[in-house]
């Protein structure tokens, strides 16, 4: 089958710079064929590796279906990272040797009807700060990947729920992705008004019925609804949340606040009880937050919770940027976001902007700080995306549960103006 074409988000840029991120934080899954090749490419001490340490490791399943995965040393790291943050299978015998998961890392393929969205994981340092060549410069590179990565039959892939129960074909769920790119792409008001708007907006589309609406009257029903939520009054001051939606909201930082390397997994016992002692601490919103990782110090809730005052100008553009690349890639719904619905996912999408900026505040508090840098934003970013879509926590009942809660109670709209504001 021909290679479906792409749609690429021409606003984003990246290109590697090492910084071996990757390498620390993922867990890489490799096939029984990718297993085989490894083992054969005969790894020895002269080589960088130990001859005690395994480069593969069983991962999951019956010993009749096993699963492997890269073993990892002590500190987390794949033990095929060298000692200048580099790849040893890289390095001896080349790209196409690699994983394929390795290969693909920033990139995600998301198959949309007759085209392929490719969006980017903001996990990644460079992508956060948009260093790089453009994704545009990239294509070929790009195009190669998705031969090896989209299955054939893709286009047959069925497009998610607008909500439960509602279907629409895929060029609607596309005229809903950019009316929503639309409103966030506007940059002439503030991130905060822009995301007012999108929530009137998806307040709308979640109480209406597209039985009879597709096509180019789904596309007028939304540009009237879109010129509607221009009118909508932008508060003078931002609500406070209440005191459910509070706790809600700490426990889903508490889950993106997580360090979920092979080393921290693999901690036994006592990593579990630590992890129970961090979600009694967030439940409660009491005393002094658990370090869940190496850079989030315990610190007094209530100090996270004071005024920061305005967050740096520079996070309305990574902010900006990272909803369109999310929102264009389609990474948020569908079989990219657990088979979240389109309006569930965009509320997921919408909630790691609150997410991120209590993250940044930890950071800044931890540094005995009482104002946000930008840096601040690109760390709690890079921490925050490494779980949205891929937790697999994020996508069980109780948390996807905790998503509508928030929305149905107003503490989504009350959140994102309260953090950003």
């Amino acid at each position: 089958m021909a290679m479906l074409p792409l749609r690429l988000p021409t606003i984003q840029n990246w290109s590697c710079h090492n910084c071996s991120d990757c390498c620390r934080q993922h867990l890489i899954e490799i096939t029984e064929e990718e297993r085989q090749r490894i083992v054969d490419q005969n790894w020895k001490p002269k080589d960088g590796i130990p001859e005690s340490q395994p480069v593969v490791e069983p991962h999951a399943g019956p010993p009749w279906n096993r699963r492997y995965r890269l073993a990892h040393t002590d500190d987390g790291s794949c033990v095929f990272l060298n000692e200048k943050g580099l790849c040893r299978i890289h390095a001896k015998f080349g790209e196409p040797a690699k994983p394929l998961a390795c290969r693909i890392y920033p990139y995600a393929f998301h198959p949309a009807g007759k085209k392929v969205t490719v969006s980017l994981r903001f996990s990644c340092p460079s992508v956060v700060a948009n260093l790089g060549k453009s994704v545009v410069e990239n294509r070929d590179e790009i195009k190669a990947i998705g031969r090896l990565v989209v299955p054939d039959g893709a286009d047959q892939i069925p497009p998610p729920l607008v909500t439960p129960g509602q279907k629409v074909d895929w060029d609607d769920i596309l005229r809903f992705a950019e009316a929503f790119d639309g409103i966030i792409a506007d940059t002439e008001d503030s991130l905060a008004e822009r995301l007012h708007r999108v929530l009137f907006v998806l307040g709308v589309v979640d109480q209406s019925r597209f039985r009879l609406i597709r096509g180019e009257q789904l596309s007028e029903f939304l540009g009237i609804i879109t010129e509607a939520a221009e009118d909508e009054d932008f508060p003078d001051e931002p609500q406070p949340v209440s005191g459910i939606g509070q706790m809600q909201f700490r426990l889903l930082v508490a889950q993106y606040a997580r360090k979920d390397t092979v080393a921290d997994l693999s901690g036994g016992f006592a990593a579990k009880l630590n992890l129970l002692k961090a979600a009694l601490s967030f439940t409660t919103g009491k005393g002094e937050t658990a370090a869940l990782q190496d850079c989030f110090k315990p610190v007094p809730f209530s100090d996270i919770e004071q005024p920061f005052g305005a967050i740096p100008p520079e996070a309305d553009e990574i902010f900006t940027r990272y909803l369109r690349v999310k929102i264009q890639g389609l990474h948020f719904c569908g079989r990219a976001y657990y088979d979240a619905p389109f309006v569930e996912g965009l509320q997921s999408l919408l909630l790691i902007i609150p997410s991120i900026l209590w993250l940044a505040r930890w950071l800044a508090v931890s540094d005995n700080r009482k104002s946000l840098r930008v840096e601040d934003i690109r760390q709690a970013m890079t921490i925050a995306d490494h779980h949205h879509g891929y937790s697999p926590a994020l996508g069980t009942r109780s948390f996807r549960r905790r998503v509508r809660i928030l929305a149905q109670m107003g503490d989504l709209q009350r959140l994102v103006q309260w953090y950003l504001r």
